[in-house]
């Protein structure tokens, strides 16, 4: 086998391989003498038959195969002999080939940059820590008491106020037209509502029982009906009685509606569902604060193609918002090609650190064992109560499946091996200050609303994962959608 190095540009090479035909013989050879055993042909014994008249029946049919393996097995010596590792698959092209002649190819590969190490003792992390307060208990209690007392019928003429409630009939139109979906009799109307077509909620809230309204509001561009999106619509509604909150009753019998024995273990369980929700906040922004102290001290070169995939993934993500949001470049205040080179820079960012860890990783002989994955499978399942056995055999029958849970464990096992040998100090913090720290707020909440409606949102939205965690305990369902990812907020949560 002949090795030429042509290229040698940073990570990359390439080379030209050429290797001898009688090579190729002696592996096709080799070939034929395995099938020899077991072929049959008339007037030869099994393994008896004669090399050549295999070789004129076989020989053209096994050149494919036999190509493949030389190829493979040459490309691997090459660079076993050459000492390099490489980032991506080898690109080859066969450049000529024929039989009695030497094969010869070329190999283009990328190889893994040098990455030195980093003294983990050295680097200083502070841990976020957000205590549960019984204050913050009993305001929990108190939203589910409301919860579930419902709504009653007020004698009183007065006007609704954001605490009450509307029993309404309403036809929606369209250019003039009634649209499917936008008629409804009898229908509850929560004042604090916020999942509403933007701007209706608004316009109901003051209304008195008797009182008749004509509503006008324009759906939301990415609204998820696409007949309706970005187009203006009216509602005439009727108002047919008001409603407010009952008394809120908070006892046992409270606990048993939320499934659970009584109101010292439903208070338990809310608890532990925050303390689970604010160490997971806290380990977030951990984490982010280790992966930009990690950014900072490597500067290594990141292989183009692994670039070039990272960033066609994310801008693919990013190109299908500006697709529905046509302000979005207006709203960001950049343009295109300076988004574009924005979000290259956070690729190779992204590439960069996952070759760290992974080097880490494979120094350290850290892996992800079977029991690994067994404990993140349940982990998913526990996210889709009531259909955890669905979700566990998915992912038993799905390798590819099972396949994507394998990065972040062990991505998690080498961040947690980092933050063992770093000096990591805790500092008590208020929720408002978690939330800041870990950009929560533009996860929770529309960027574009003002900070009154961002702190409902996350106010609703907590109140409803404090139900899901109770039902979960005690069998039952919950179920709910994750609010659209604005750009601004995309952009941070990727970095």
């Amino acid at each position: 086998m002949q090795v030429v190095e042509d290229s040698n540009e940073g990570l990359k090479r390439e080379f030209t391989i050429t290797v001898a035909a009688a090579d190729i013989e002696a592996t096709l050879n080799s070939r034929l003498e395995e099938l020899s055993r077991t072929i049959k042909m008339p007037g030869f014994r099994p393994g008896k038959v004669p090399m050549p008249l295999l070789k004129k029946q076989y020989g053209r049919s096994l050149m494919g195969e036999i190509l493949d393996h030389v190829v493979s097995d040459s490309s691997q010596r090459a660079l076993a002999d050459k000492g390099l590792r490489l980032a991506v698959q080898p690109k080859i092209e066969i450049k000529s080939f024929a039989e009695g002649a030497d094969l010869e190819y070329t190999m283009a590969v990328e190889l893994m940059p040098e990455i030195e190490p980093v003294e983990f003792s050295k680097l200083e992390l502070e841990r976020l820590v957000v205590e549960v307060s019984d204050a913050e208990i009993d305001e929990a209690i108190g939203d589910l008491a409301k919860d579930q007392a419902g709504f009653e019928t007020v004698e009183e003429v007065r006007p609704s106020t954001e605490s009450d409630a509307l029993m309404i009939d309403f036809v929606g139109r369209v250019d003039g037209e009634a649209f499917e979906g936008g008629t409804a009799k009898d229908f509850l109307l929560e004042l604090s509502a916020i999942t509403f077509v933007p701007g209706f909620v608004e316009q109901i809230r003051g209304a008195k029982a008797g009182d008749h309204l004509t509503v006008k509001v324009r759906f939301p561009d990415e609204y998820g009906n696409a007949e309706l999106a970005g187009k203006d619509a009216e509602f005439e509604v009727d108002v047919k009685e008001l409603r407010q909150r009952g008394a809120a009753a908070i006892d046992d019998q409270l606990a048993q509606k939320m499934g659970v024995e009584n109101l010292n273990a439903l208070k338990k369980a809310i608890r532990e569902a925050r303390e689970r929700e604010y160490a997971a906040m806290s380990r977030l922004h951990l984490k982010r604060r280790l992966l930009d102290a990690l950014a900072e001290r490597c500067d290594f070169p990141v292989p183009e193609s692994t670039a070039n995939s990272e960033f066609e993934a994310i801008w693919k993500s990013v190109a299908e918002e500006l697709e529905r949001n046509k302000d979005a470049l207006e709203e960001a205040g950049k343009s295109e090609d300076e988004l574009r080179a924005e979000y290259r820079t956070i690729a190779e960012r992204r590439v960069r650190l996952g070759l760290f860890l992974s080097e880490v990783g494979r120094i350290n002989n850290i892996d992800v064992t079977q029991e690994d994955l067994n404990r993140a499978v349940a982990a998913e399942a526990r996210r889709f109560p009531g259909r955890e056995r669905e979700v566990v055999d998915h992912y038993r029958k799905d390798r590819e499946a099972m396949g994507t849970l394998r990065a972040p464990v062990f991505e998690d096992k080498v961040v947690n091996f980092i933050l063992e040998l770093a000096r990591v100090t805790e500092r008590k913090v208020s929720l408002e200050d978690m939330l800041k720290a870990t950009e929560e707020e533009e996860a929770l909440g529309d960027a574009e609303t003002d900070a009154g409606k961002k702190k409902a949102a996350a106010k609703k939205k907590a109140r409803a994962k404090e139900k899901a965690a109770v039902k979960s305990e005690s069998g039952g369902e919950s179920a709910g959608k994750a609010p659209s990812k604005k750009l601004a907020a995309a952009t941070k949560m990727t970095k």
